[in-house]
């Protein structure tokens, strides 16, 4: 597919969207057994409902600018899986990833949704998602998830524009006091936000020195995004949380929630998948940073000259995304590791 450019309106994205309606609006109206899908792990505000197309189970995800409190934070109105479908970036992806969006299109112009958003189509793969618990995943997954991760990094090794979906910017504001100040302008009520709003003034009651490096930087991100750019790029997921991850009967990753993607870091997604993920791995966070390098240079990435820099900075973006999550668990060994990381961190930041 031709690049379009980072502007997901213009004229031949238009006659694409109108196309994909179209198909989306076909399978649709061979939909049975339609069933609202409530207590799925997403925390975002998107609704969900499952239904059967010939037989076969799908998911319809609705991406509602009004309800979604990611899809605001990212700043791709229109969603962020849309703008890939119509670049043809899902169409790029190495084998070992399952991404099961089958169709997409934006609400139609008569919509009573118009103010932003899209719907997708998704074959259900919920039979192979890790499960929703506290349990800790098996060595075995963890290493191909990060093998995987690897490989779809190397795929997208020095991505151009048509990589730049969600702003690395808006990515490291999303979880950020901002947010919270925003959603709280508006009478949100979604949980995360709240807890964000909670947790950001205790990290300074409960680890000041982290406090010191990390909060100003989850207020201005701007010296990080810097810094970062100095350093390689590629097609960066930004949410390998295990309620998005799975492995299909053919041992592919499965990688759901396409909602902030973007050019970036690849250590970004590494880091982020460390902080959130981090009560439920069954490998420390010393030898999966290792196992990772040694993925991506089994790639033919060579690592030598800027790894340790943008470890070092993504280590520290994590901690801007997680501070306030990372604050309301108190000051203990999991926090300690990322304040200690954050501070030898500090130095490579660009005033």
């Amino acid at each position: 597919m031709p690049d379009r450019g980072p502007g997901p309106w213009g004229e031949a994205d238009q006659r694409a969207e109108a196309d994909q309606r179209v198909g989306l609006s076909e399978l649709l109206a061979r939909a049975t057994d339609r069933v609202p899908l409530d207590g799925a792990p997403g925390k975002s505000g998107a609704e969900m409902e499952r239904l059967m197309i010939d037989g076969q189970p799908y998911v319809l995800k609705r991406l509602d600018l009004a309800r979604d409190w990611t899809l605001r934070a990212s700043g791709c109105l229109p969603g962020p899986p849309l703008v890939l479908w119509q670049r043809g970036i899902l169409d790029r992806l190495p084998g070992c990833i399952n991404q099961p969006i089958v169709a997409v299109a934006g609400y139609a112009p008569a919509s009573t949704r118009p103010s932003g958003g899209c719907l997708l189509l998704m074959r259900d793969v919920s039979p192979w998602l890790v499960p929703a618990t506290d349990a800790a995943i098996t060595e075995g997954q963890h290493t191909r998830f990060l093998r995987h991760m690897a490989e779809l990094h190397a795929a997208f090794w020095g991505c151009g524009r048509e990589c730049d979906v969600v702003p690395a910017m808006h990515r490291y504001l999303e979880l950020s006091p901002w947010l919270a100040k925003a959603e709280l302008a508006i009478g949100s009520e979604h949980l995360v936000p709240s807890l964000v709003a909670k947790g950001w003034p205790l990290l300074a009651d409960v680890a000041p020195a982290a406090a010191a490096v990390v909060t100003p930087l989850a207020y201005d991100p701007s010296p990080l995004v810097a810094a970062l750019d100095a350093t390689p790029h590629t097609l960066v997921h930004s949410n390998w949380k295990l309620d998005n991850l799975g492995t299909d009967e053919s041992g592919r990753t499965i990688l759901l929630d396409w909602e902030q993607p973007g050019r970036g870091a690849a250590l970004s997604d590494l880091t982020w998948y460390l902080a959130i993920n981090c009560r439920r791995l069954p490998q420390s966070k010393e030898a999966s940073i290792e196992y990772y390098r040694e993925s991506l240079e089994a790639q033919g990435i060579e690592t030598g000259p800027w790894w340790e820099r943008q470890l070092a900075l993504c280590l520290l973006g994590a901690l801007v995304q997680f501070g306030w999550e990372k604050a309301l668990g108190g000051y203990d060994e999991e926090l300690a590791w990322w304040e200690a990381k954050s501070i030898q961190a500090a130095p490579l930041l660009v005033s």
